[in-house]
């Protein structure tokens, strides 16, 4: 049996994935969870062999999730299946080990393919977004990333650098770099670009 845990922030979304699933005679649903919190916890409670996720989630999005378990190395295999047919959500789900990237407009019977699959060792990526995720390559690195995402839900310079551990210039410094990088005039502008593009 493969034993699965579902992260997904939408009730209805997870009742769906995790109804379809239970139909599968080789598949076992373990639990499901609505934020990126919940879900570190069930998986070392747990210990499911695939664990499906979302990208936008509250607490820990799919992404940081996908990255945590790689930091920690966790027996665990990633697919994540979401909206998102953005290419540069597809490199740093791949940068961070995630065997699996469907989009959830997929037919149903992918899905149960895929986790058998990505539960064998592939992969399982929509062949679309595989081709375009290799077109245009993520300018910012990490921090900057960060700074970024704050800045363009609404935090001051100020609470950036208090969240962040930073001085405030150096926030503005990273700010200024990530402006510069996208090729933009303001914070708000790049925020928007790089929402678009998937680099956040």
């Amino acid at each position: 049996m493969i034993r699965v845990l579902l992260a997904e922030d939408q009730t209805m979304v997870l009742g769906a994935l995790s109804a379809l699933l239970k139909l599968e005679p080789d598949i076992d649903v373990v639990g499901g969870v609505v934020d990126g919190e919940a879900a570190w916890r069930e998986l070392q409670r747990l210990q499911p062999d695939v664990l499906v996720t979302d990208i936008e989630m509250p607490g820990l999005t799919g992404l940081e999730l996908a990255q945590r378990i790689q930091r920690h190395a966790l027996p665990v295999k990633v697919v994540i299946v979401t909206t998102f047919a953005r290419p540069g959500f597809l490199r740093r789900a791949l940068d961070a080990g995630v065997g699996g990237y469907l989009l959830k407009d997929a037919p149903a019977e992918n899905l149960a393919e895929a986790l058998r699959k990505v539960h064998r060792g592939g992969r399982a990526i929509d062949p679309q977004l595989a081709v375009e995720a290799w077109s245009e390559a993520d300018p910012l690195n990490d921090r900057e990333r960060q700074v970024l995402r704050l800045a363009g839900e609404g935090a001051s310079a100020g609470d950036i650098a208090r969240q962040l551990n930073l001085s405030q210039g150096t926030v503005r410094n990273y700010l200024s770099e990530a402006i510069g990088k996208l090729g933009v005039t303001n914070r708000i502008e790049a925020y928007r670009l790089a929402r678009q593009k998937g680099w956040l």
